[in-house]
């Protein structure tokens, strides 16, 4: 009788808290349901890549109202979103706020700091990539073809806004690369969307595309032309984003707290162990020469312009199995990534490619492993040097990266997972990014492409090498990314300083070394792919120590994407039970 006695009074003294709880957890699904709803109709074709059809055809509305609205819907969720008391909620819930929190405050960091409609034509230059709609066969084709016209039929406008928009005085960097963005654009129109299309019956609707697509492809060039004209002249605006607002950046789109210097200063001693690893690397299969020396020729053995393909499927396939025979991380489907030759309509930009279905795709479901192959009309020099990229080695970790267990097996994780729909929407560069970055090092430091016998021949051992040394290149690109981006915005670093350290620290040419420069202009954020993996490893050591003797790989990996793409500091909140280890994000 006592006993029953003193269970009624503990229920009773819980179920304030439970009742507190579960209103403040229907509010927020409310809130977060109506945020998702004006988030994708304020980025349309993004809700089509996610899966929503609903929005097919619809574009970005760039007016100045429009602008202007979305910036005060983004405020007003900021206040709201603040009201939330974290500890009257299911954990999990608490958890999809700060997700949502910190999309939140990525998006008004982009309209408010960095004005992207004010200050990078860009933003205007790549508005009318509708691939989406030609990759994806989520629809017959017809009606995907009407959505592209509607889409295009748009662009006259679109090219008026940013006309109006934009500031009188510009980022250089940004506007050389708008200018070629606009007129890349602008012959993607006229040629590879065209022959994308070539398949359409109906002869009204193939006339509309027709009008809408020349409209669309003479808007482009024209707002290349202005530019060039009007803009690039006197383009001397400021575009680094200094240390208080590079660490604000990194801090309400990472939940990564730390001052520049201290990041860079990690960077550069990251930077310093990756070439020692790889220096050694290449001692193991030439002593006598210099590392890059040795690299380069490592790089000859690759696959001819027709076997590319097929053996890139085949390494695809070695490099899932032995993941499933390490067990290193549950693999949620026996579906695999198709393996295909980029399409023409995005070799422009693309080396390697991993293009997944939204999480919310119901039809076009298929997962695409691209690889970018040489035309029959380059010359051998060109088709050689192309092929060096494609050596076996670096290959075979790049599909790490994009497949397994990479990008692809993230993705069927998300899947699979019982997240939210916050959690599948919106997600941390640094750990999706970071995830597929670490998986590279985790694979190779499991004994991919080592020798298996306890007397491993000479040539064994020299392969092992040259997997480690593909490795190591792919981490210094990265490192070198991380280094340029702190010194860009907040140590006054030039993009001919940023060429020269790419080419001398990650062994990149003049051509692709200054892209990299280029890209660190208006994506600060590509430091990422380091940071990411630097928490990752991190939480990882963390949550060993935390588990003992009932850790493995596989149990680490798995709990790590199950929440869906969440800032890395929340899945230490997560997966760590000393809170006084949350902190600890390096």
């Amino acid at each position: 009788m006592k006993f029953l006695l003193l269970l009624v009074l503990v229920l009773a003294l819980a179920s304030p808290a439970r009742a507190a709880a579960a209103p403040q957890d229907a509010d927020f699904e409310k809130v977060a349901e109506e945020y998702i709803k004006g988030w994708l109709a304020a980025h349309p074709i993004q809700a089509t890549s996610l899966g929503f059809h609903e929005y097919n055809g619809r574009i970005n509305d760039f007016t100045r109202l429009a602008i202007d609205a979305e910036l005060s819907r983004l405020r007003r969720f900021d206040e709201r979103l603040k009201r939330f008391d974290l500890t009257k909620m299911s954990p999990r819930a608490a958890i999809d706020v700060r997700i949502l929190q910190t999309a939140v405050k990525k998006d008004l960091f982009e309209l408010q700091e960095i004005g992207i409609y004010e200050n990078n034509p860009m933003t205007y230059a790549q508005a009318l990539d509708v691939s989406v709609y030609i990759k994806r066969n989520f629809s017959p084709l017809e009606d995907r073809t009407r959505s592209i016209v509607q889409i295009l039929s748009q662009a006259p406008n679109i090219m008026i806004a940013a006309k109006t928009n934009l500031a009188p005085v510009l980022p250089r960097p940004q506007v050389e690369l708008a200018i070629q963005i606009a007129r890349g654009g602008s012959d993607f129109l006229k040629r590879e969307l065209v022959e994308a299309l070539q398949g359409v019956k109906d002869e009204k609707l193939l006339a509309a595309f027709q009008l809408s697509n020349r409209r669309a492809s003479m808007a482009l060039n024209d707002f290349a032309s202005w530019l060039e004209k009007e803009r690039l002249p006197k383009a001397t605006a400021d575009w680094t984003l200094g240390a208080e607002r590079y660490r604000r950046l990194l801090a309400e789109s990472e939940l990564v707290d730390i001052a520049p210097a201290r990041l860079l200063e990690i960077g550069m001693f990251e930077l310093g162990r990756e070439q020692e690893a790889f220096a050694e690397a290449a001692k193991i299969i030439d002593p006598t020469r210099p590392a890059h020396e040795v690299f380069k020729d490592v790089k000859k053995e690759h696959p001819t312009p027709e076997s590319l393909v097929p053996d890139t499927a085949k390494n695809l396939e070695a490099i899932r199995e032995f993941v499933v025979k390490q067990d290193l991380v549950t693999i949620p489907s026996k579906v695999r990534a198709k393996v295909e030759e980029t399409p023409k309509f995005a070799r422009a930009t693309s080396f390697a490619s991993m293009d997944t279905p939204g999480p919310f795709e119901k039809k076009a479901t298929e997962a695409y492993y691209y690889v970018t192959p040489t035309e029959p009309e380059w010359p051998p020099e060109q088709q050689e040097e192309w092929l060096t990229a494609f050596n076996y080695y670096t290959t075979d970790v790049v599909s790490i990266h994009e497949a397994y267990p990479g990008h692809y097996t993230q993705f069927l994780h998300l899947n699979a997972s019982s997240a939210s729909k916050v959690a599948k929407i919106f997600g941390s560069y640094a750990f999706v990014e970071g995830w597929a970055h670490y998986t590279e090092k985790m694979v190779i430091d499991a004994g991919y492409g080592a020798p298996t016998s306890e007397s491993p021949t000479e040539e064994e051992i020299k392969r092992a090498a040259k997997y480690r040394m593909a490795q190591a290149d792919e981490a210094l690109l990265r490192l070198c990314r991380l280094v340029v981006s702190v010194r860009m915005h907040t140590q006054g670093m030039t993009i001919e300083e940023a060429t020269k350290f790419f080419m001398e620290h990650c062994h990149y040419e003049e051509k692709p070394a200054r892209s990299e420069a280029m890209r660190g202009t208006y994506d600060p954020g590509y430091l990422n792919y380091t940071l990411g993996k630097l928490q990752i490893l991190k939480l990882r050591r963390d949550y060993e120590a935390q588990e003992g003797d009932k850790f493995s790989a596989k149990k680490f990996h798995d709990e790590m994407l199950k929440h869906g793409m969440p800032p890395i500091r929340l899945l230490r909140e997560i997966m760590l039970k000393d809170k006084t280890k949350w902190g600890e994000l390096l």
